[in-house]
C-alpha cells in the first residue's frame, strides 16, 4: 500500500470505552466518515464506527496499526453533525461516544426504505377555535424570530380533548411551507401508529416513522431515505429525535411530561435534553405540549423561559367528565357498588367502559395473616405477582416464576394468600359480575405479538367490546369517540413506591386516564377508587387542578432541595457478589466526597428500594446540587478515579438527572 492510498480512521465502538482507536483504511478502500465497519480489536472482531479520517502517520509505527477488515455500508449512515452530538452525549450522559452513536444509528444492513404511500395530502383538517387560533400564531410568530444559538421553547398546556394535535399540525405545516423540517415525537410506540395515520394523510411522502417496531433494516431504509431529504416530516418515540432531517426547524414533544422520553439504557439520555441541543443548533422551535407538564416544564413556563399557551376548553362537543373518588375501605373484591352501577349504566346507554390498573397480572401481594411471611422473588428484593392462567408467581423484574405454596412456607398457617389485585383479576370479577358484556384487556401479557396491541385498540374503537381493561397503555393519548365512563379501579399503586416523583405520576396518570371519557358528548364520568381518598395528589387530580397541584408539589420540593430545584446524579453499582457492591460503592462515596462542590451534598450510599434485581444486588449513591456545571465535572472526576482502581464483576452505572429512582 502506497503513502498516497495509506490514510488512518478513528474508530469508536458500542461499549463504555471513553476513547478513540486507530486502524488503516481497507484494501478496497471503501472506509470513510460516517459508516461502519467490522475490526479486529483483540481476540475479538467487533463492528465501530468510523468518526474521522485523518491523512498521515499516527504516532504508533504503521506496522502495528491493524487494517478494518471490512467495511460494512456502502454510504455513510451518519456525519460531522452526528458525531458531534455524540461527543456532547459521551460527555453529558458520561457515557462512551461509541454507545452514544449506537444510540443514533439504526441497526442492519441497507434494506429498501419502507415508507407511505406517494399521495398528495388529503382532509382532516378542522376549522380552528379561537383559542387554537391564537396559539398557532403565537407559536408561527415565535418560529419565524428565533435568535441564533439559543434555546426557543413554546408549551401548549391544554385539557384533554382540546384539540392539541390539530394545532401541532398547522405549527408543523407553516414550518414545512416554510422550506425546513420537522421531528414530532411521541411517548409511546403504541401512540406511533395513531400520529402516524394523522401525519401521513396530512402530509403525504413527505412524511416517514422510526421505532422500534419496525425492523432494523426497515429503520436504516427510513434513516437514509431522511438524510437524503426524502422525509422532512418524521414521526416517532424517544429514538427519533436523532432523525437525520435537513434544515430542522421545529421539534414537537407531545405529552412532554411522560417519563418514556428518557432511555433506562446507557446512554441514559432525555429526548427532551437532545431536542433542546438539536434546536440550539439549528436555530429550531422546540414546542411542547401535555394536559399534565412536568413539574420541570411548570417551573421554566412559571419563570417565563418557556412560552406558555392555554386551550381550555373541548372541541368535538365534549365536557370535561364528573370525578368521583370512591373509597375501597370495605369494598370486597375490586369493584366498588358505585363503579359497578356505573358500568351497567353505560352498557344500557350503548356506550363504553375503560378500566384502568397500573398493575398486570391476578393478584400480586402473597402475605401470612398469621406470622407476616411474604412471597418474594428469590432473586430481587420484590414481592410475586399471581398470574391465575399460567398458576404462576411471577416477578416482573427479572421474570422468575414458582409455583404458588398451598399454605405459609415458614409457619404452615392456611391463612395466607395472594391480596391486592391486578388486570387477570379484574378481568375474572368483571366477566362474573357482568357476564353480558364483551371485555378486552390490554396489558403486557396480552400484547406480546407484533400489533396485538393495535389489533385490540382498534377493536375498541369500532365498538366490538364494551370495556376496556388496562394498564398504563390506555391511558395516554388514547382516542375513543364511545367512551363515557372510566373507572381506575386502584389510584394507590404509584403512591407507595420511594421516589421523590410519585405524587406527580400518580396525579398525572389519574388526569390522562381521566381524559379518555366523553371527548364528544357530554355526560361522561369518572370513577377513582382508592384507599387513601383523602392524598392531595388524588384529591387534585379529580379536581382536574394542575396549578393547584403544582403550587403544593413544587413547595415541597424546593423545601425538601429536590428537582426542579435542583439537579441529580445517581451512579448505581451492582454485582452478584453483595460484599463486592458494598464496598464499591463505599468506595465511590468516599471519592465523590473528595471532589463534591460547594453547595452540593451527597445522598448515601444506600441500598437501592430494588435491593437485589435478577440477582444482582444494587446499591447506589446520588450526588445533588443547583449548579450542574459543578456536579457534572464531579461525577465525570470521580467516574476517571474509579477507573484506574476497578473491581472485577461489579458494574457502576451512572444516570444523569434519572427520573427513576427505584
Amino acid at each position: 500500500m502506497t503513502d498516497e492510498t495509506c490514510f488512518y480512521l478513528d474508530i469508536v465502538f458500542d461499549t463504555p470505552l471513553k476513547q478513540s482507536y486507530t486502524y488503516r483504511n481497507d484494501e478496497k478502500r471503501e472506509a470513510a466518515l460516517g459508516k461502519r465497519a467490522m475490526v479486529p480489536f483483540g481476540r475479538r472482531e467487533l463492528m465501530g464506527y468510523i468518526i474521522a479520517v485523518r491523512p498521515g502517520a499516527p504516532d504508533l509505527p504503521a506496522e502495528k496499526i491493524k487494517a478494518v477488515r471490512r467495511v460494512i455500508d456502502k454510504e455513510p449512515v451518519f456525519n460531522e453533525e452526528n458525531v458531534q452530538l455524540a461527543r456532547w452525549m459521551a460527555d453529558f450522559y458520561l457515557c462512551g461516544a461509541g454507545e452514544a452513536l449506537a444510540a443514533m444509528i439504526p441497526g442492519g444492513r441497507r434494506a429498501g426504505a419502507v415508507s407511505f404511500d406517494d399521495r398528495e395530502p388529503e382532509g382532516d383538517i378542522h376549522e380552528l377555535s379561537r383559542e387554537q387560533q391564537d396559539a398557532f400564531l403565537g407559536i408561527k410568530n415565535l418560529a419565524s424570530s428565533i435568535k441564533k444559538n439559543s434555546v426557543t421553547m413554546a408549551y401548549l398546556y391544554g385539557i384533554t380533548g382540546s384539540g392539541k394535535t390539530e394545532v401541532f399540525l398547522r405549527a408543523a405545516d407553516a414550518v414545512l411551507q416554510a422550506g425546513k423540517s420537522v421531528i414530532y415525537l411521541v411517548p409511546e410506540i403504541s401512540l406511533t401508529h395513531q400520529i402516524v395515520e394523522i401525519i401521513r394523510r396530512r402530509f403525504g411522502a413527505n412524511a416517514s416513522t422510526l421505532h422500534s417496531g419496525m425492523t432494523a433494516g426497515e429503520r436504516l431504509g427510513e434513516w437514509m431515505k431522511i438524510r437524503g431529504g426524502g422525509s422532512r416530516i418524521v414521526t416517532g418515540p424517544r429514538s427519533a429525535v436523532f432523525a437525520p432531517v435537513q434544515h430542522l426547524g421545529l421539534v414537537i414533544i407531545d405529552e412532554e411530561h411522560d417519563a418514556s422520553y428518557k432511555s433506562g439504557h446507557t446512554p441514559r439520555y432525555h429526548a427532551r435534553q437532545l431536542a433542546m441541543r438539536r434546536c440550539a443548533e439549528h436555530n429550531a422551535l422546540l414546542l411542547m405540549g401535555s394536559a399534565t407538564p412536568s413539574a420541570e416544564a411548570w417551573k421554566l413556563m412559571g419563570e417565563g423561559r418557556i412560552k406558555r399557551y392555554n386551550l381550555t376548553r373541548r372541541l368535538s362537543g365534549g365536557t370535561l367528565p364528573e370525578i368521583s373518588i370512591v373509597s375501597l375501605a370495605n369494598t370486597e373484591g375490586c369493584l366498588s357498588r358505585e363503579l359497578k352501577e356505573e358500568i351497567r349504566k353505560t352498557a344500557l346507554a350503548g356506550r363504553q367502559s375503560i378500566l384502568f390498573l397500573n398493575r398486570r397480572g391476578f393478584s400480586y401481594f402473597y402475605h401470612c395473616r398469621d406470622c407476616g411471611y411474604e412471597l418474594n422473588c428469590k432473586r430481587c428484593s420484590v414481592s410475586l405477582t399471581y398470574h391465575k392462567s399460567a398458576g404462576r408467581a411471577v416477578c416482573h423484574y427479572c421474570g422468575y416464576q414458582t409455583n404458588v405454596p398451598p399454605a405459609c412456607p415458614q409457619c404452615g398457617s392456611l391463612s395466607a394468600g395472594f391480596a391486592g389485585f391486578g388486570t387477570e383479576f379484574i378481568e375474572e370479577e368483571v366477566a362474573r359480575t357482568f357476564p353480558d358484556l364483551r371485555v378486552l384487556r390490554a396489558d403486557a401479557d396480552t400484547t406480546t405479538r407484533k400489533g396485538s396491541l393495535e389489533a385490540i385498540l382498534a377493536q375498541f374503537r369500532a365498538g366490538n367490546a364494551d370495556i376496556l381493561l388496562g394498564t398504563q397503555m390506555v391511558a395516554k393519548g388514547l382516542n375513543f369517540p364511545g367512551v363515557q365512563l372510566v373507572g381506575v379501579v386502584f389510584a394507590d399503586t404509584g403512591l407507595h413506591l420511594p421516589d421523590f416523583r410519585a405524587a406527580e405520576r400518580t396525579f398525572s396518570l389519574i388526569v390522562q386516564v381521566a381524559g379518555r371519557a366523553g371527548r364528544y358528548f357530554p355526560g361522561s364520568k369518572v370513577i377513582v377508587q382508592t384507599l387513601r381518598p383523602r392524598d392531595p395528589a388524588i384529591r387534585e387530580a379529580c379536581a382536574i387542578n394542575v396549578e393547584g397541584f403544582f403550587e403544593s408539589e413544587l413547595c415541597q420540593r424546593r423545601s425538601a432541595n429536590f428537582p426542579p430545584y435542583t439537579r441529580l446524579i445517581r451512579f448505581t453499582v451492582r454485582s452478584k457478589n453483595e460484599v463486592k457492591a458494598g464496598r464499591v460503592v463505599e468506595r465511590l462515596a468516599a471519592l465523590a466526597r473528595g471532589c463534591m462542590p460547594a453547595g452540593a451534598d451527597l445522598l448515601g450510599p444506600a441500598e437501592c428500594p430494588v435491593g437485589v434485581q435478577n440477582g444482582n444486588y444494587r446499591r447506589q449513591i446520588l450526588l445533588r446540587g443547583s449548579d450542574m456545571g459543578a456536579l457534572h465535572r464531579a461525577a465525570a472526576a470521580l467516574l476517571a478515579a474509579y477507573e484506574k482502581e476497578k473491581v472485577s464483576a461489579v458494574y457502576v452505572e451512572s444516570d444523569v438527572d434519572p427520573v427513576n429512582l427505584l
